[in-house]
């Protein structure tokens, strides 16, 4: 601990004694949806993202869900935030219980033999080792 912090604990204590030293909690913004909000909240994402205009896919997005927070409560919040409030609302990531259905294993099989051998990066090259470097006369 630094000498600065005893002194601030000692300065809190002298004028607030031991109450002043309790933890005020984490540090940072209070959310701002409360339990009512994020109560309304789950519900809709309950209903599921067609019900809220996305008919692409039935797995809410994290992009979904700020787009959504945004047009029912005009709140914004970024994309990692919306992740950390779902995370404290309970909900967590979700991968298919089951590939789909028109996934071709085939197809995905021959694509990673021919065209990304093709396509992928060359990545780091290692260094010479000291045995393998000679010295030239």
């Amino acid at each position: 601990m630094s000498e600065k912090s005893v002194y601030q604990w000692r300065r809190a204590w002298k004028a607030g004694g031991r109450e002043a030293l309790r933890s005020k909690g984490a540090p940072g913004y209070d959310c701002r949806l409360g339990p009512h909000l994020q109560a309304r909240l789950a519900a809709w994402l309950d209903e599921g993202p067609a019900a809220h205009g996305w008919t692409d896919d039935q797995l809410w997005t994290t992009a979904q869900v700020r787009t959504l927070i945004g047009r029912k409560f005009h709140i914004s919040y970024s994309v990692s935030g919306v992740t950390r409030l779902l995370h404290r609302m309970g909900y967590s990531v979700q991968m298919p219980a089951r590939p789909a259905a028109e996934r071709d294993e085939d197809a995905i099989t021959a694509w990673r033999e021919a065209t990304w051998q093709e396509v992928k990066p060359l990545g780091r090259r290692p260094a010479p080792s000291s045995a393998s470097r000679t010295k030239q006369a």
